[in-house]
């Protein structure tokens, strides 16, 4: 049996044994690499130390301990009020919102787990706040990093155009954009009425809370009786006396009730009745938050965040580490308990998974299964089986990488005349990108690691079976629209 053969085995044994037993998936990835390649690759401990990415490792602990911080500070909760007057309330806006932001981002130069890095913690936060489900606004943030990722100016644009020019096969830099943007936003519509898009409408932010949906009850609503139900005024009454240890007099009562209404307590002598009238009014939104230094020094850190990785080509998650450790010294209350919320547990599972992905590369395994689809004699065929190939190994590696390589692979058809070099292109950028919505890759794991902690592991699974689900579609709907016709 062939190492080939043995690291694929490997591969569905990770998953497997993982699905059906209590065992880390992340751990298990590390494990079997160990085996696979002391045993039967017969690579050294540091060969193996070389696959795992520490580049990820630093962007997913970075950019989620910043924002750990900036949730802290309260900077995470002014940016969503701001954001709200922004979309004027419409709460079924945000999504979209978070998407446009993502792309543009992209579409400018910014690579796409650094634009994901940055936009996910703040639409996770607004999805928490809002009641949207975090898939949704996961996912639309992800579609809208890959619908401006092959801009001409981008990072994949610029790769996938490059291999073209290198290997002299005829190329449409705006066609390409424009296929991917339109197939994103197309993809974001379903995912939008498909995850609980369609019970967002109509509802708007309020004064005294976001909107509930019907049958549940509205931010700041008392369980008794709501908000100024029925337009009248909300009178309490409780009967004059201290209980013993009160820190008020006898004869005078103290109001325990904590509602988000503006109140008034009258308070009674003694002799005068015996009771105390505490009157609820109209609801009233609460205070707008201010900027403080330490909201301020945040705000700054994530614009430096944006600033770097679109114009010096620095480093997120080492930017972010950077920006965590400045604030740390200047506001350590902002920081304490904030290297707590890291998702340790996605990190642990990402890197885990990349590192035996690696050891796949290492030793040949995508080459090999590249060779294989080269030996196609019908050429659609190949062509299907190459976006194939990218989506799936794109869904737990580097696209970026993927794309550089698979290119190459489809010269021979493409050389041929039988298929169409700018469809099969298109076909083939779109499959190795929006797989990126797996939990294995950069942005899908930035995802479940912003997402609240009650439901990470719903977020991860919600995006395991969408990657995969992806990884199998996207090619042969990409094929059957952009190869097949042979319109370009």
């Amino acid at each position: 049996m062939s190492d080939h053969v043995i690291s694929i085995i490997g591969l569905v044994l990770i998953f497997t044994v993982a699905t059906v037993f209590s065992v880390h998936m992340g751990a298990l990835a590390i494990v079997v690499a160990f085996v696979v390649g002391t045993v039967f690759v017969h690579e050294s401990a540091d060969d193996i130390f070389a696959g795992f990415p520490g580049d990820l490792f630093v962007v997913l602990v970075g950019v989620t301990f910043l924002f750990a911080i900036a949730k802290n500070n309260g900077t995470v909760s002014w940016l969503v009020h701001g954001s709200m007057r922004v979309v004027r309330g419409r709460i079924a806006l945000i999504p979209w919102i978070m998407f446009l932001v993502t792309a543009v981002l992209t579409a400018v130069g910014a690579v796409v787990p650094a634009a994901v890095a940055l936009v996910a913690p703040i639409g996770l936060g607004f999805a928490k706040r809002y009641r949207i489900n975090p898939l949704l606004m996961g996912l639309l943030i992800i579609n809208g990093a890959s619908a401006g990722g092959f801009s001409p100016i981008s990072v994949f644009g610029s790769i996938t155009n490059g291999v073209m020019s290198r290997n002299n096969l005829p190329g449409n830099p705006a066609l390409l954009f424009l296929c991917s943007f339109l197939f994103n936003v197309v993809l974001s519509l379903f995912v939008f009425f498909l995850f609980g898009g369609r019970a967002l409408l109509g509802r708007r932010e309020t004064a005294a809370g976001p909107e509930a949906p019907a049958g549940e009850p509205r931010a700041g609503d008392s369980p008794g009786g709501g908000a100024g139900g029925g337009g009248g005024r909300t009178v309490t009454a409780a009967l004059s006396s201290a209980s013993p240890g009160s820190s008020g007099s006898p004869g005078s009562f103290v109001s325990t009730t904590t509602t988000t209404t503006a109140t008034t307590t009258a308070t009674v002598p003694a002799g005068s009745g015996g009771a105390a009238v505490a009157v609820t009014g109209e609801p009233v939104e609460e205070p707008p938050l201010t900027l403080d230094r330490a909201r301020v020094l945040t705000l700054l850190g994530l614009l430096s965040l944006v600033v770097g990785s679109l114009f010096f080509d620095l480093n997120v998650g080492l930017m972010a580490l950077t920006v965590t450790v400045v604030l740390s010294l200047v506001s350590p209350e902002s920081a304490k308990g904030a290297v707590d919320k890291c998702a340790w547990s996605t990190v642990l599972l990402v890197c885990g998974i990349v590192t035996f992905v690696s050891l796949m590369e290492r030793i040949g395994t995508i080459d090999y299964l590249g060779e294989g689809v080269a030996s196609v004699r019908t050429p659609l065929l190949g062509a299907l089986l190459i976006c194939l190939i990218g989506a799936v190994v794109s869904a737990f590696a580097s696209t970026t990488g993927i794309l550089g390589a698979l290119i190459p692979l489809a010269v021979p058809f493409l050389l041929g005349g039988e298929v169409g070099a700018v469809g099969l292109i298109v076909a083939l950028a779109i499959s190795a990108s929006v797989v990126d919505s797996s939990p294995f890759s950069t942005s899908g794991a930035l995802v479940v690691a912003n997402s609240p902690e009650a439901r990470r592991d719903t977020v991860f699974r919600g995006l395991m079976v969408w990657g995969l689900a992806m990884a199998v579609a996207v090619p042969a709907v990409t094929w059957g629209v952009f190869v097949v016709p042979g319109w370009f």
